[in-house]
Formats: structure tokens, sequence, C-alpha cells
């Protein structure tokens, strides 16, 4: 056993009591949020709820609720989030697969190809303009082919099929017969979990929390994504809130009461809703954890 030093144990103290306080500091924002939606907005808004929750209430979530369009924006946003996560997969798989064949003809000139969409695109209104042409706009469709491929997540499938998989399989297959294709669906995809499930959950997030495409593309309420529906809601109370407020000077108490009342519920409708369109993503997470840690660490070891 290697006697440990003094350097050592002072290396480790600083090392652990660092890493405690970043755990802190990012912990604590979600806490709070938490804390905060189920506390009444008022002791909220009196900042009586730092450390736990003050006066249990569902009045936040209940008002939130109460809109039929948030269960519609769930249904759409597990749409585009499955089938476009699925779509991603398609598009970057395949590629990444074709791009890590170092005997592939060109490789080097596709490489670069790819690589300079990542850095220059056509720009927002070239896009729209071509999206109108084609007669894609305000249909669900285009949210889940917009965005097909990520360029940094099929560099980091790539070179996960280029380091973590030993090309000895792919000759040993090839002397028996099998074809690219019987290669990639046989040998690449069920030795390559660990980076499907990352690159999944990296596709999965970004579908999930897009709301700036539905807002460029959709202008049917019916199509839009959970995001749209809840900054709506926000929007509306926060402005019904300030109108009321204006007015407070022209009300008696009884009144002046009931608009500081719609004012703190505005603010702790905010933290309900982060919860809201927080929580699939927060349940699914443990599921394809020990998958993403897995595929991380054998990126940042062989990449």
């Amino acid at each position: 056993m290697v006697k440990r030093t003094r350097a050592d144990v002072i290396f480790d103290t600083i090392n652990v009591a660092l890493m405690v306080i970043i755990l802190i500091i990012v912990i604590y924002p979600l806490y709070f949020t938490l804390i905060a939606s189920f506390s009444d907005p008022t002791q909220v808004s009196l900042g009586n709820t730092a450390l736990w929750i003050k006066d249990f209430t569902l009045e936040p979530y209940a008002n939130v609720f109460k809109n039929s369009d948030i269960w519609l924006g769930y249904r759409n946003t597990i749409f585009y989030t499955v089938f476009g996560t699925c779509w991603n997969l398609l598009l970057t798989l395949p590629t990444a697969y074709v791009l890590s064949k170092k005997d592939l003809p060109g490789r080097s000139g596709l490489s670069w190809y790819f690589l300079f969409t990542m850095y220059f695109s056509g720009g927002l209104i070239p896009t729209y303009l071509t999206v109108l042409k084609l007669g894609l706009v305000n249909r669900p469709v285009t949210i889940v082919i917009l965005g097909g491929l990520s360029i940094y997540n099929m560099i980091v499938s790539r070179i996960y099929f280029q380091n973590s998989i030993p090309n000895e399989l792919y000759e040993a297959a090839k002397i028996d017969g099998a074809s690219d294709f019987c290669q990639f669906f046989r040998i690449a995809l069920p030795l390559s979990a660990p980076i499907i499930a990352v690159i999944a959950l990296y596709y999965g997030v970004g579908r999930w929390n897009d709301y700036f495409t539905a807002l460029i593309y959709l202008n049917d309420n019916k199509y839009v994504p959970l995001q749209i529906v809840l900054r709506n809601i926000l929007i509306q109370n926060q402005g019904m809130s300030n109108m009321l407020t204006q007015e407070q000077l022209m009300a008696n108490e009884e009144m002046r009461e009931y608009y500081d009342r719609m004012k703190h519920m505005a603010e702790g409708m905010k933290y309900s809703i982060i919860y809201i369109a927080s929580a699939p993503l927060l349940i699914a997470y443990p599921f394809v954890q020990k998958y993403f840690v897995k595929g991380v660490m054998i990126g940042s070891l062989k990449g």
C-alpha cells in the first residue's frame, strides 16, 4: 500500500472542497426551483423559501394544467422528440460509420465538406424561403426533418466507430462474405450501444427543448410543441399581472391584495413550468446513464 504524503492529503482535501462547492452551485438552483414550485408564491416573493418549502401548495401547477393546450403540447413534443431523434440517428450513424473507413475514396474531401457546414450555414431567411417553396411551412414533418444531422455528433460517432471497434472484426466478416451493410448492422451497431445512447440523449434533449424552430415554421396552435405552449402561458400571465398592477393606485385595498396575489402567482408559475417541461427528461436520464457515462469515458480515453 502506497503511503500518502502530507501533500497528497492537502491536495485531496482542496480537491474535495472545490468539488463540493461546484456541486452546490450546480444543484442548488435546481433544488430551489423545486421547493419554490411547491411553495406559496407570496412566500417565494418574500424570500422565505431559501432552504425548504413554505406553505405547501399545488396551485401553480393547477393553474398551468388548467390550460388544455398543455396536453396537446406534450403530445406534439413527444412526437417531435421520438421521431426527430430516430431521424437524427438514421442520418448520423451511417454517415459516421462510412467516414470512419480509412479506405473510403474521397474521405478527406467529404470530411472537410461536413466540417464546413458546421461553421457556415445558409442563414435563417434563405432557409425559411427554401422551406416555404417546398410547401413545408406549418407542417409537423418540418420540425422532424429540419436539423437532421449534427456535425459534432457525427464526428463523435465517427471517432467511436474508428477507434473502439477493432478493424480485424470487419476483415474477418469480409472474408466470410459479409457485405458493408451486413458489417454495419451485424457488427458496428451491436457494439455501439454506449455511443448510440449518448448521441440519442444529445439529440433527444435538443429536440425536447427546441422552441425556436416551431416559432419560425409553425403558426397553427394545434402543432406547436410544449415549450411554445408554456412560453405563451407565462407571457399571458405576466402580461395580466403587469396590467393589473398598473391599476392598483385606483383600486381599493381588497383589489390591491388580489392584484398582488395575481402577480405573485405569475412568478410562482415560472418554477412549476420549469419542472413540467423538464420532468420527462429527468425521468428518462437514469435509464441511459450507464451507457452515457461509458460512452463519454470511451471517447475521452481513445478519441
